[in-house]
């Protein structure tokens, strides 16, 4: 029974590594600050969520009782990544940071918002 536990601490540990591997390699190798923010946004806390998990598990098997305590990080970090994401992007999109050719959904030229209503499309060859 310790063999399966272990096996499922390292398979939690593997995931959760690749995860915030690829995170870290999104960050470092997307071409603008729009595209960056997909990788500590997104696989990154998966991967912290992986590696938590597999805390948990180790620390429950080898304790007397369950450590739930742990799962407090990611519930906490689950729901301030994707908020402090949205700020990040707001705020790009307020000082009109440079976009790459490759992404899609470009802000409104006008630098409104699209919740006021000004929705339009930056022409092809408009690069900021």
């Amino acid at each position: 029974m310790q063999t399966v536990i272990e096996a499922i601490v390292c398979a939690l540990l593997l995931v959760g590594s690749l995860f915030t591997l690829i995170g870290a390699i999104g960050l470092a190798r997307l071409p603008d600050f729009f595209m960056r923010l997909h990788g500590p946004t997104k696989s990154t806390t998966l991967g912290v969520g992986g590696v938590v998990l597999a805390s948990v598990v180790y620390f429950s098997t080898h304790e007397d009782f369950t450590s739930l305590h742990e799962l407090l990080i990611p519930a906490f970090l689950f729901l301030t990544a994707p908020i402090s994401a949205h700020m990040l992007a707001k705020a790009g999109i307020q000082q009109r940071v440079p976009l790459s050719a490759a992404t899609r959904g470009r802000p409104p030229t006008t630098g409104a918002c699209a919740e006021h209503g000004d929705t339009r499309e930056v022409p092809e060859g408009d690069e900021r």
